[in-house]
């Protein structure tokens, strides 16, 4: 848990932000991945290779944010 507290919140939340947004039109990748998911439609490796790789930076700033600050003093 160390590890996700020394990451900087700055850069991480902009490339989750980016990378959650791109690309911009017509439509972000990750919402369309996620609506295939609901759907029942994601099937092929790619569309959840896609999934992850959007996904992944915005999962580790929510992570990041509830691990607290590497600055508050605690382990």
């Amino acid at each position: 848990m160390r590890w996700i507290r020394a990451l900087p919140l700055l850069p991480l939340a902009l490339i989750a932000v980016l990378l959650a947004l791109a690309p911009f039109s017509p439509e972000p990748h990750l919402w369309e991945k996620l609506k295939m998911l609901a759907a029942g439609d994601l099937r092929r490796p790619l569309d959840v290779f896609d999934l992850l790789f959007h996904g992944a930076p915005l999962a580790l700033l929510v992570i990041r944010l509830a691990a607290g600050d590497s600055r508050s003093g605690g382990q």
